[in-house]
């Protein structure tokens, strides 16, 4: 038998919808209703459920048969043991917080992300648009509106993120996604420019890696093509491509 990997499922942390869905399939005995309590599809609450069943590595909710619907859904005892672990840790997160303060529960929260991605930029969500099953979501890096950057993520993701205007965020993106190139005019492109100085330089074969001041205070890292030239104090455009760009929540 599978050892549970509820660790796992609670790294995200309280700030998607996964937990509301699971616990509204507990109450509800529902996954509809479960998705509309938590307003989001039917198709984003199985995915959360598919989601978290992976990230613990065992089952979390199984089809029930029949009822006044002809069948609904039920928590294993698994399922209701990740509920009352994400509660036990939801009112841990916020005792922490109340002694820290808000501003110091927040910069926690913040470190608690771990990733591979080298760049994590506090940012403010600003305008969603939605095209079709894609979602274009506006943010401001570190509260400076006159540094957006912009992400495209799925609409399934959006709506279990719970993404509202006004929403603290990180935006997420490796080093590797970054195009660094020499300050010009900007071009019509659907793709992040943003602009800073270069703090250092990194020479390789493969790559020049350049760690980048953006005009909002934030801190960079990109590539410029292996003998770019670029040099300290140069002011430089780092370009990233919207679909590079992950939106994460603090816990």
């Amino acid at each position: 038998m599978a050892s549970p990997r509820f660790g796992d499922a609670l790294g995200h942390g309280m700030s998607d919808k996964r937990i509301d869905i699971l616990r509204g399939i507990g109450r509800t005995g529902s996954i509809s209703q479960a998705a509309r309590e938590a307003a989001v599809s039917y198709k984003a609450a199985w995915q959360a459920v598919a989601t978290l069943t992976n990230l613990a590595g065992v089952s979390l909710v199984e089809r029930a048969v029949g009822g006044a619907g002809g069948g609904g859904a039920v928590l294993t005892a698994h399922g209701a043991q990740l509920l009352e672990l994400a509660d036990a840790l939801d009112a841990a997160r916020r005792a922490v917080q109340s002694r820290a303060g808000a501003s110091a529960g927040t910069a926690a929260a913040r470190l608690s992300i771990r990733t591979s991605m080298r760049n994590q930029l506090p940012a403010t969500v600003g305008a969603i648009e939605s095209t079709g099953r894609i979602v274009r979501v506006h943010m401001r890096l570190g509260g400076d509106a006159q540094q957006p950057i912009a992400a495209r993520i799925t609409q399934e993701s959006a709506e279990l993120l719970g993404l509202a205007e006004g929403m603290a965020a990180i935006a997420l993106c490796k080093a590797t996604a970054v195009r660094v190139e020499r300050a010009a005019a900007p071009r019509r492109v659907r793709r992040n420019q943003l602009g800073g100085v270069i703090q250092g330089t990194a020479r390789g074969e493969d790559g020049d890696e350049i760690a980048i001041m953006l005009d909002s205070g934030l801190q960079l890292v990109g590539f410029a093509p292996a003998g770019s030239g670029l040099r300290t104090r140069q002011r430089v455009v780092a370009a990233i491509d919207e679909a590079a760009v992950v939106v994460a929540l603090p816990g």
